[in-house]
């Protein structure tokens, strides 16, 4: 089957290279206009094990996108550390960087 959508193209192939390793449990990142949402996904039993948004921080202050991308990243890992994961894959998904 041909895919013509590059999103897809570039999903696939990066879902492909993380298949090998699925002992570790993989970092997901959805990033939107307005929000960034993260999850930690364990892929053996296909569950979500942790997952942190800006939408569920309530920060003081108003905060751009990357200093919010920043306070989820370090949110995440907090809770991570706490569930005594310490690596991960990343998965960047379709996008065409990290």
């Amino acid at each position: 089957m041909i895919q013509h959508n590059a999103k897809i193209r570039r999903l696939l192939r990066t879902r492909k290279h993380l298949a090998i390793n699925k002992a570790m449990p993989r970092l997901s990142v959805l990033r939107t206009n307005q929000h960034i949402w993260t999850q930690i996904i364990d892929d053996n039993q296909g569950k979500t094990l942790l997952s942190c948004s800006s939408k569920s921080l309530k920060p003081k202050e108003k905060l751009n996108k990357l200093q919010m991308a920043k306070l989820v990243g370090k949110s995440l890992a907090d809770l991570a550390l706490k569930k005594k994961i310490l690596h991960v894959r990343f998965d960047r998904g379709h996008y065409r960087y990290h």
